[in-house]
């Protein structure tokens, strides 16, 4: 098993990642995978399409095995929704 370890701080991982989506990802990915989740490696912007970050970064590391990958869903402004729902909508 490889323990990968991150290069960078949580802030600047972020901030890639972030720029990478917004300036070379984000167009050829959101039409038709509205919900998707896609991993980019922070250092070469080589990215893969998913229904689960698992299977996304899996994919991504089988095309780059020192990959650096930053996911979120597209569509969204974050991968996963915190907090609850109200129970009146779901009643």
């Amino acid at each position: 098993m490889v323990v990968r370890q991150p290069r960078y701080s949580k802030e600047e991982f972020a901030q890639r990642g972030k720029e990478i989506y917004e300036t070379k990802v984000r167009s050829q990915v959101e039409k038709g995978n509205y919900g998707k989740l896609v991993a980019i490696d922070i250092e070469t912007g080589s990215f893969e399409v998913a229904d689960t970050s698992m299977e996304a970064v899996d994919r991504l590391y089988e095309r780059e095995p020192n990959a650096q990958p930053w996911v979120i869903r597209i569509g969204h402004r974050a991968v996963f929704r915190l907090g609850g729902r109200s129970l009146t909508k779901l009643l």
